[in-house]
């Protein structure tokens, strides 16, 4: 069963009916407990990075929300789900990531508007599962004001006055910085690929 864990801020309604979109069985949980009974698990993610952790630390489910990851359990990381993999943030230097990844979100520089808000292209690397049937360079929905840098993991890239990660892939570990809750029939196959992962 997927599950869609609630911090309590998350796009969890749009999240939602794109997994009905795609005839996805799923359930919401906001506990330890149901991340344990999970098949894979979807981290929505709008808001603050600090806010998303402190929420994450609150319902006391970091640890098992990293062991699930790290043993291998699909999971999807969206907007700030994937930034949240991440070992920190600017946006609240004070409070650490979850570590999977090294590396620190960063604002975008002065010189552009923020957020980054519409639709954006994307160039993805050939082979990832999760973009599958997307081609090379498709256009998704995107609205945020920090980026992941890029990494070995990065799947595909997206530039807004910087390259930044626009999405990861790395075994079971998947994110995308888009929101393919709101990229149309895109962003339903990015749903689409990862729930038959």
């Amino acid at each position: 069963m997927i599950v869609i864990f609630d911090y309590g801020a998350g796009n969890l309604r749009s999240v939602a009916n794109t997994l009905d979109a795609v005839r996805s069985t799923y359930t919401i949980a906001n506990d330890a407990d149901g991340l344990r009974g999970a098949s894979k698990i979807i981290l929505p993610g709008v808001g603050h990075f600090g806010q998303m952790l402190a929420a994450l630390d609150r319902l006391k489910v970091r640890e098992t929300l990293v062991e699930r990851i790290r043993s291998g359990v699909p999971f999807l990381g969206i907007c700030l789900g994937l930034q949240a993999l991440f070992e920190s943030g600017e946006e609240a230097p004070e409070q650490k990531g979850l570590g999977i990844f090294s590396g620190v979100v960063r604002r975008f520089p002065p010189k552009v508007r923020v957020p980054q808000m519409g639709w954006n292209v994307i160039s993805a690397r050939p082979g990832s599962r999760l973009l599958a049937g997307l081609g090379p360079q498709p256009y998704l929905y995107f609205a945020h004001s920090y980026y992941a840098p890029v990494i070995p993991q990065t799947a595909a890239i997206c530039n807004y006055a910087v390259a930044y990660t626009a999405a990861i892939e790395a075994g079971n570990i998947c994110g995308v910085q888009f929101h393919p809750e709101k990229s149309g029939p895109l962003g339903l196959r990015v749903m689409r690929n990862f729930a038959e992962l």
